[in-house]
């Protein structure tokens, strides 16, 4: 994504009309719980199409993903058994690393998570990964490196929780540090938002993907 500022990322989430808590701060539509350049008096019309782009959107501005990202992804999921692809997509992208990251309350949003994970941070059984998108197995633990521990990113998060860490996830502390573990692999019912996979799903139903 683009934008990068605070006021930018509450502009998303008010278009959408839903908090994503993957781009961090919470209280987005508080104040202006109505889209940028609209005033609480008017209320929008959307078309079928409008209403399948904007679940799109949530994914991708929730998981920070640009659309051949998020198209990448959604091919995988189409592979191998089971026909409901979204639930296997969400089951991808809860478990990629910078979501986990984020998800075990490391870091008070996916970019965040992002950056721990980029500048060498984040450990998977303890080996450095630095590859954001790598995705996790059941059973993998992840940990964080000692100079993390002092990195404000975390040390904020710590502070403020964004969101409680899921059921597929478990965290506990060991020798004074936090460690997380992959429990499951996540489901629909895991995304942290409004979301109607139906529409998302009718959404790319005609696009070759």
């Amino acid at each position: 994504m683009n934008k990068t500022g605070k006021v930018a990322r509450y502009r998303i989430q008010r278009r959408l009309g839903t908090e994503l808590p993957g781009l961090g701060k919470a209280g987005a539509l508080e104040r202006r719980p109505y889209p940028p350049g609209q005033n609480g008096n008017r209320r929008r019309k959307f078309s079928d199409f409008a209403l399948r782009l904007e679940e799109k959107q949530k994914i991708r501005m929730n998981y920070e993903l640009r659309e051949q990202q998020l198209r990448r992804f959604i091919r995988n999921a189409k592979t191998g058994k089971g026909s409901n692809w979204t639930a296997k997509l969400i089951g991808l992208l809860e478990r990629r690393l910078d979501s986990v990251v984020f998800r075990l309350g490391f870091a008070p949003s996916i970019r965040s998570a992002r950056q721990l994970v980029g500048h060498g941070h984040v450990l998977i059984n303890g080996q450095k990964v630095d590859i954001s998108s790598y995705v996790l197995k059941v059973g993998d633990q992840v940990t964080l490196g000692e100079k993390a521990m002092q990195n404000q990113i975390y040390l904020r998060a710590k502070q403020s929780p964004r969101l409680e860490v899921p059921d597929f996830l478990r965290k506990e502390e060991q020798n004074g540090k936090e460690v997380g573990f992959v429990q499951n692999v996540p489901g629909i019912e895991h995304v942290p938002f409004s979301f109607d996979a139906g529409l998302f799903t009718e959404y790319y139903a005609a696009r070759n993907v």
